[in-house]
């Protein structure tokens, strides 16, 4: 393994790649420090300490804590992610963009050019309403006014438009997704005060009696689904392919048996992070435009709290519609069947053409599903362990009926979620992704790569 690790620093650009990386992740991480100008940090990380449990904390973890010490970049990628949701969506709906897609390198430059410009305009908003709910909140603010409201639109911004660029130049210049590196590091430096946080539970017999076995029970349920997590992303559905022979001048070509892999998870976290960032938008701008306590607006941010039934139906409506919707991005089961046909290719008992790019979608649509509710499932973790679920808060009769379930059912176990859920989600999905793609260099070069799936290549050099 030791010998497979050296590999990678022997070469050249692979060595820039990954130095060039965790370099713009140190400058990531460095600005996470900077405090916002004119802000209390101790009465707001007090506050958020306070509501460590609700929206508001699982809204931070994916700014890494920044957003509890409201530094310069705590606006995160969150608003990169929006925009980018907001033109995958109009590319279904209106034409000329769908069209503008399909135009190859020009046209994706335009969109990314186009994404740039949402962002910062999202950022804008976000931080103006941010704004506004420090300077009602309280002793948030240490000079309120016109003033405050600006630099804090200002700082916020920017830093966020900066971050969509690290973002960027680490997908161009270095290894691995850049937007997804960035919550990865964001989500691991919380990792220490998590296992902090469980020992101090430990040792103040949180749980009474049961504290150890509880413990325990949970440090295997832990393991387990990392294991999860594991299996599924790495399981696929593989399609058997037969080639024809094919005689090319005086070779014979093809005859081989082949099949087409199909990941039963297709879209990794995206469609995770897209339901909660758009979920994400109407309690942070109801509350900077004070509509928390309208008579009409203030019911339905309160539905849309963390925990709440409201937000966890809409919650797994939106991983299944952006499991389907991203699946339907990435993979077209037409073009699939058509250059299958072109070389010869078919599955056997199915009909080469249309039949084929049928039987593929409807093979994509059923495992789909079954990726889009294990990630319901793994998503589900944090919202029990945290908040648990509030079906006591549903109307009428049917409310009552539940207030006779568990307290710890219905309020969660208090626990952090770092071990389970969305953030364990990320951190091994986009940790394998990267391992991937170093990977695949690795055996570009004739390198032995770091699974036993890889083969075993030996290097063209010896190295003393």
């Amino acid at each position: 393994m030791f010998e497979k690790l050296a590999n990678i620093f022997r070469i050249p650009d692979l060595r820039k790649r990954i130095l060039f990386t965790l370099a713009l992740l140190a400058v990531y991480r460095l600005g996470g420090h900077i405090p916002t100008p004119g802000v209390n940090a101790d009465k707001l990380a007090q506050f958020f300490e306070q509501s460590r449990g609700s929206f508001l904390g699982f809204v931070d973890l994916f700014s890494g804590g920044q957003l509890k010490r409201l530094t310069i970049f705590a606006l995160g990628i969150m608003p990169y992610i929006t925009a980018s949701i907001i033109l995958q969506l109009l590319t279904v709906v209106y034409e000329p963009l769908a069209k503008l897609q399909k135009e190859g390198e020009l046209g994706r430059k335009k969109i990314t050019q186009w994404t740039r410009y949402i962002t910062v305009i999202l950022s804008a908003v976000q931080s103006f309403g941010i704004a506004m709910g420090l300077e009602k909140g309280g002793d948030f603010v240490l000079n309120p006014g016109p003033g405050f409201v600006l630099m804090t639109m200002l700082t916020l911004t920017t830093g966020s438009a900066f971050i969509m660029w690290l973002g960027e130049q680490i997908t161009e210049r270095g290894v691995g997704n850049g937007m997804s590196l960035l919550i990865f590091a964001g989500i691991v430096v919380g990792l220490p005060r998590a296992v902090v946080d469980l020992i101090d539970k430990a040792k103040n017999g949180t749980w009474g009696a049961l504290t150890p076995i509880l413990m325990a029970g949970l440090v295997v349920f832990m393991v387990a689904v990392v294991a999860f997590i594991v299996y599924v992303e790495r399981s696929e559905r593989r399609i058997p392919v037969q080639y024809a022979k094919r005689v090319v001048g005086r070779k014979v070509m093809g005859g081989q048996s082949t099949h087409l892999p199909l990941r039963v998870n297709a879209g990794g976290v995206m469609p995770v992070i897209f339901a909660s960032s758009i979920l994400s938008l109407p309690p942070m701008i109801g509350s900077g435009l004070g509509l928390s306590t309208n008579r009409y607006f203030g019911p339905v941010i309160e539905w849309l709290k963390w925990g709440e039934p409201l937000y966890t139906v809409l919650y797994a409506v939106g991983i299944i519609f952006f499991a389907y919707f991203y699946v339907s991005i990435v993979f077209n089961p037409s073009e699939v069947a058509d250059n299958m046909r072109k070389y010869g290719g078919f599955i056997p008992g199915i009909r080469p053409g249309k039949r084929t790019a049928d039987f593929i979608n409807e093979v994509l649509t059923r495992i789909t599903l079954v990726g889009a509710l294990y990630l319901i499932i793994i998503s589900f973790i944090p919202e029990w362990m945290m908040a648990g679920f509030h079906l006591n808060h549903l109307y009428g009769p049917i409310g009552r009926f539940f207030e006779h379930l568990p307290n710890w059912m219905l309020n969660g176990l208090g626990v952090t979620f770092y071990f389970g859920g969305t953030s364990l989600l990320i951190v091994v999905g986009v940790a394998m992704d990267t391992v991937t793609q170093i990977e695949a260099q690795l055996i570009m070069r004739h390198y032995d790569g770091f699974t036993p799936r890889s083969g075993r290549i030996r290097g063209r050099r010896n190295w003393s």
